[in-house]
């Protein structure tokens, strides 16, 4: 079984960040993973799109997501393009701190969590997207907290090894604002609290 997941945000989010953070945890509790990203011209305020694959089995999928399983919006400026192609079923986390009047999907499950206050309560502003990510993880149970703090110490480029801490904190106050799956990922509990 697979499962695809879109991200979406501005540029300066950390959305490919994040991404990859998802795409190596589910590597490291067992799964099968593919990322792929695509962003605007500009460095920040522009498009920052992503999309993961994750498999319990070898994951085949081309390159081209045509619908989502699953997503984590964090900004609505290019939210109704991935909104559009969401499954029936579908879970959504969207960034209750930057969506105020949105288009809701239909026949999805929609978790809002304030990612961009709690970081700057946390004191960690750039982690909105990881905090969204722990919240994601949790409320699916796609991936373990473990290994999403592995693999975002893991994907931190050497330049920002500053932010490794603050990362770590916005990943797990994230993971802890959701008691449990809401939408379980897999039959089976892969990844374990």
């Amino acid at each position: 079984m697979d499962r695809e997941i879109g991200l979406t945000g501005i540029g300066g989010q950390g959305i490919q960040l994040a991404a990859q953070t998802l795409a190596v945890a589910a590597v490291a509790d067992g799964l099968d993973a593919q990322v792929f990203g695509s962003y605007g011209g500009m460095m920040r305020g522009g498009n920052s799109d992503s999309a993961i694959i994750i498999g319990e089995g070898r994951v085949t999928s081309p390159p081209t997501v045509s619908r989502y399983w699953g997503a984590i919006a964090m900004h609505p400026e290019y939210w109704n393009r991935l909104r559009r192609r969401l499954r029936p079923g579908s879970i959504v986390l969207i960034d209750s701190s930057v969506f105020r009047d949105f288009a809701k999907p239909e026949e999805s499950t929609v978790v809002e969590v304030r990612a961009t206050e709690i970081t700057a309560e946390l004191e960690a502003p750039r982690a909105a997207s990881l905090c969204a990510l722990g919240a994601f993880a949790s409320a699916t149970g796609i991936v373990s907290l473990h290994a999403l703090l592995s693999a975002a110490e893991s994907v931190l480029p050497s330049y920002r090894i500053e932010h490794l801490d603050a990362n770590a904190r916005a990943i797990s106050a994230g993971f802890e604002l959701i008691d449990g799956p809401v939408v379980a990922a897999w039959n089976t509990e892969v990844a374990a609290k």
